[in-house]
Parts: C-alpha cells; structure tokens; sequence
C-alpha cells in the first residue's frame, strides 16, 4: 500500500483514469478512483484523501456539484482536469471553490506539478513555501504525507494525520471544533466534539513515545468551549 497523499480521481473516461491512476501510483500515491458523481461521494464519505482529481463532465451527479458537496464539508484540494476549456466552465469551477484548473490533454509533468503546488498550498498559513511545517522537533510535509518526531516516523491513520495538518497548517491560531469537524469528519458529526478530544489524546501519546526532549509535551492547548491551537514556533 502507498504511504503518500491519498488521491481521489473522479474520471468517466475508463482509458484515461487507468493511465493517470497507474502513474499517480507509481510515484507513490494511494489512489482511489471514481466513473460517476455518484461514485465519488461513496468515495469521499468513506475516506477523506488528500486531494480531488474531478473531470466536471461527469454521468449523474456532475463534477460541478461534486466540488459543492466536497466544499459543504472541506478544504480538500480540488484540481480539476477537464476536456471544457471556456473561461465561463473555468471560472464556474473556480467559484464553486476547485484550487486549479487542467486542460485536456495534458502532460504528466504538469499534472503533478499542480498536485504538488495544491497540496502545499493547502496545509495552511503556519507552513513555509514548500508546505511543510515545523515545530521544535516535529515536522509536517504534505507532499510526503509524512509527520516526523525527532526525526523518526509518527504513525498516524488517516484522520490522525487529517486532524495534525489543519492543526499544525494554523500554528498560533484557535482552530474551532467546528471547523475541525467539518474538515475531518464532514457536517454529519457537527455535534460530535469529543471525537476530537479523543483523537487529541491518541496524537499526543504517539507524540510523547517518540518526543526524546519532552518540549512537545504542551503543543496541543485546548481552548474551553471553542477548540483547539498548537503553540507555534516562538509561542510559550
């Protein structure tokens, strides 16, 4: 199984989501993927992956819709790749809250470099340019979908690693609970607030297994009734 960004790819056309699945995958990317609209909310709810790939031109549900329920719930990266080139169906997309826009056909190249350039983006402001995150010892790189500890792998499922990157991506900032939920979890479990606190609790014992200094003992501080921050880099 791969251990980088999780992809959802929404594509109808059955040759062209073989090809660009089998090379996302061969550079390490766990792909999931979707012919339908309808498909690709079976996919969203029972997984949250890293980052959408949506072709809008979709059978069902289209792909127009498929960004408004993701955005009902998510920040998740959207790129859309797409046959449609008119302005009016880009910026449609890009109103409704895709992050990038691909034009059929394109270059493998260019479709990772946009993965990349997205999943970087979307970590968060606390991130530097290349989207990872550092905090004392712990460092956060979405392209890697890796969290290190003192240098040393942090085991983290997929929610586990969801939760850090919101978190982690806000360093210094309250992150409500809310927005934790919707971000993790999706609106269904908007009043599920102990899931949170729970996934807190598991996070910071991986964290104190691996934490040989004891400095990231206080870096989640929960804030009563509102939510969550992590303590960022110069903050006591």
């Amino acid at each position: 199984m791969a251990d980088g960004p999780s992809v959802l790819l929404v594509e109808d056309d059955a040759s062209t989501r073989k090809v660009v699945a089998a090379n996302l995958a061969g550079h390490g990317y766990a792909v999931r993927e979707a012919a339908s609209g309808e498909e690709a909310m079976r996919a969203w709810e029972s997984g949250r992956p890293d980052l959408v790939l949506l072709d809008v031109g979709l059978p069902g549900i289209g792909g127009l819709d498929v960004i408004r329920r993701i955005r009902r719930d998510a920040t998740t990266p959207i790129v859309i790749i797409s046959a449609r080139d008119a302005e009016a169906e880009k910026v449609k997309a890009f109103d409704l809250g895709a992050d990038d826009y691909v034009t059929k056909p394109f270059g493998m190249l260019e479709l990772h470099a946009r993965i990349r350039a997205a999943l970087r983006r979307a970590v968060g402001p606390a991130a530097d340019t290349g989207g990872v995150v550092e905090i004392g010892s712990l460092r956060l790189d979405p392209e890697q979908h890796r969290v290190t500890v003192s240098g040393s792998d942090l085991r983290l499922t997929p929610r586990e690693f969801e939760l850090m990157k919101v978190l982690l991506g806000h360093a210094g900032r309250i992150v409500t609970s809310g927005r934790l939920l919707r971000a993790v979890w999706g609106t269904a479990y908007a009043q599920e607030a102990h899931y949170i606190h729970v996934y807190i609790a598991q996070i910071r014992r991986k964290i104190a297994a691996l934490d040989r200094d004891g400095k990231l003992a206080d870096l989640f501080v929960a804030e009563p009734g509102i939510g969550y921050r992590v303590k960022g880099p110069a903050q006591t």
